[in-house]
């Protein structure tokens, strides 16, 4: 730059000195001089003011600010030597001239750099719309703007008195002329700048844009823009949570802080995808200590590491290995770390994967969950929170038979003691858990397809994991004497058009018989051994508020721990030997309305 500004200042002022004679001007050898000697005083002033530091492609206001002082300094000390040195034939205003044409032209030169710098136009830039013209929808463009993968070329915003007017250059228009740019400028992302949006305005958005033929990402919430953290590598795919239309209810930080605050708490299954995110949020509530307990090494390392990495207040924290049918382990860890609070995650979850190991998952889910509840009574535990499942209401499957067996013990066991308080949370489905759909159909989308669906009619019920737990928390912290709380899911969705939503907002179009030449096709496989089409919340009608609307409290039939002992010894005989005929007989037994949806699969079962 230093050798282009030389020869700039200089045509300026040749240029300067013709524009007020109206005529070439060719100056005398003296006049000639100083002209030639001219950039000396402007380049150290430059230097000075630090232009020669700027990123030429990231030149914004404040720079051009810079550059302006810069100039006019320089032009005013021009000026001076000009009659200090009493110059003959230098009209006043040819000091004028070169002030304005100097800024002009220095500027001028930089912004053309940066337009030739940054312009998308010598890249293969993808054309792209902002939705959203607020301050968040302005700093991305920006952003965007310095780039070489994006080319943005258009606002789309609500507020009609935005609509028909240019910022930055970019065009805000109304969500009606979208189809047409699309098609007109082969648009190909939709990038979302609505940080402050609810999360059912967004869903209304992404139920508009679905059906497009473009990629939809949004940038972060609004803490992230608060600090500053905008930055286009923070564009990400649409959250399948935005889908679920639906708010977060305000928390109760009495009922959040109730059982853990200052206290012993235990979480079985820590490394889970929800013991693990129990464990996150107990670490916030700042419990006295935290011992984490699981049977699977690598879970639990992993959980230990990151808790390691975010424990900012140091809280103790403990990782124990151990499985929950180890009697004596689990009740010397209890009696170690004198425990006043268990959060009982530990279970085998996977449908068809109990339903191929049915007695293990009895052993497990069933005699686990009684392993851990007689030692918290023993011990004296105070609180004891069963974590269970919706898959346990009128079960089609080993695994959420053996869950609503699970319930029965803990009902059971409230009823014979005051020592703990027991309570059961039931939820759905949890998006990104291990094991669940929404993975499954990411990946499958990815590699191209298909995407894999197992009837067209299946419907799941979805809550974000961290939602789903901390009003776990909450509504252990109302429970007593084996109360069952529901958490509210919401709608339902149908799975067959969850995976079209998230193939047409990946920017893909779905192959089928109207689509021929669409990009990813959707495969019935048929439903799962124990698979049902739908699930449901409750059992029986007897359904009552509590002071969160999205826990409710279920008044659930239950059976006599007398009645129920009876069933578990004959539970315990069949799954030493293996027998899970048997097993699904006494399954069947003390559960009316499990009705299996499969023959008997177990892997082990005629051998």
């Amino acid at each position: 730059m230093f050798f282009i500004d030389y020869i700039a200042l200089i045509l300026v002022l040749f240029a300067s000195f013709s524009l007020r004679l109206g005529y070439f001007y060719l100056p005398n050898y003296n006049l000639l001089l100083l002209i030639f000697f001219t950039p000396l005083i402007a380049i150290p002033i430059f230097v000075r003011f630090g232009i020669y530091h700027f990123i030429t492609r990231f030149i914004g206001f404040k720079s051009l600010w810079v550059l302006v002082k810069a100039v006019s300094l320089y032009s005013l000390l021009w000026g001076m030597v000009v009659f200090i040195l009493s110059f003959e034939g230098v009209p006043r205003s040819v000091i004028l001239i070169n002030l304005i044409l100097s800024i002009v032209v220095i500027v001028g030169i930089r912004m053309i750099a940066r337009w030739f710098l940054s312009s998308n136009n010598f890249f293969d830039a993808t054309n792209v719309v902002i939705y959203g013209a607020g301050s968040a929808g302005i700093q991305l463009s920006i952003a965007l703007m310095q780039s070489k993968e994006y080319n943005p070329i258009a606002f789309i915003d609500d507020n009609k008195v935005l609509q028909g007017n240019l910022i930055y250059g970019i065009n805000v228009i109304s969500s009606a002329e979208l189809l047409k740019l699309i098609k007109l400028k082969k648009v190909k992302e939709i990038l979302l700048a609505l940080p402050s949006a609810s999360r059912v305005r967004r869903s209304e958005i992404f139920d508009f844009l679905e059906p497009l033929p473009v990629l939809v990402r949004s940038l972060p919430g609004v803490a992230e823009l608060a600090q500053g953290k905008i930055k286009i590598d923070d564009l990400k795919e649409v959250s399948i949570k935005d889908l679920l239309g639906r708010d977060i209810a305000v928390s109760d930080e009495k009922l959040l802080k109730k059982n853990i605050k200052d206290k012993m708490v235990m979480v079985t299954g820590a490394g889970g995808s929800i013991g693990s995110e129990i464990c996150r949020q107990i670490l916030l509530l700042k419990p006295r200590a935290l011992i984490m307990y699981d049977s699977s090494e690598l879970s639990l390392y992993l959980i230990n590491t990151e808790l390691s990495n975010i424990n900012i207040s140091k809280n103790k924290v403990y990782a124990i290995l151990g499985n929950i049918n180890n009697k004596s382990r689990f009740r010397n860890v209890i009696k170690r770390f004198k425990v006043e609070t268990i959060y009982h995650a530990a279970a085998y979850k996977h449908v068809p994967m109990v339903e191929f190991n049915s007695t293990e998952g009895v052993s497990n889910n069933v005699f686990g969950t009684l392993n851990c509840a007689e030692v918290a009574i023993q011990e004296k535990v105070n609180t004891f929170v069963m974590i269970s499942t919706d898959k346990a209401v009128r079960p089609t499957n080993i695994m959420g038979a053996t869950k609503r067996i699970a319930e029965l013990v803990i009902q059971a066991l409230a009823e014979q003691t005051n020592l703990t308080e027991f309570s059961i949370v039931r939820f759905g489905n949890v998006l990104d858990s291990s094991g669940s759909v929404i993975p499954l159909f990411r990946k499958q989308i990815k590699s191209g397809g298909p995407v894999t669906v197992t009837d067209k009619n299946i419907t799941r019920y979805f809550m974000t994991i961290p939602e789903a737990v901390e009003l776990a928390i909450q509504a252990g912290a109302m429970g007593k004497e084996g109360d069952v709380f529901v958490l509210n899911m919401g709608k339902p969705f149908l799975i067959n058009e969850l995976a079209k939503k998230m193939i047409r907002l990946s920017g893909l179009e779905v192959k089928d018989k109207v689509n021929p030449n669409g990009d990813i096709e959707i495969k019935y496989i048929g439903l799962r051994p124990g698979e049902k089409l739908y699930e449901e919340l409750f059992i029986g009608d007897n359904i009552s508020e509590t002071s969160n609307p999205l826990i409710m409290s279920a008044e659930e039939s239950m059976l006599k721990l007398d009645k129920l002992k009876v069933i578990l010894d004959k539970l315990e005989i069949a799954v030493e030997t293996n027998d899970s005929n048997q097993l699904r007989n006494l399954l069947i037994e003390a559960i009316p309305e499990f009705i299996p949806q499969s023959e008997n699969v177990d892997l082990l079962f005629g051998e």
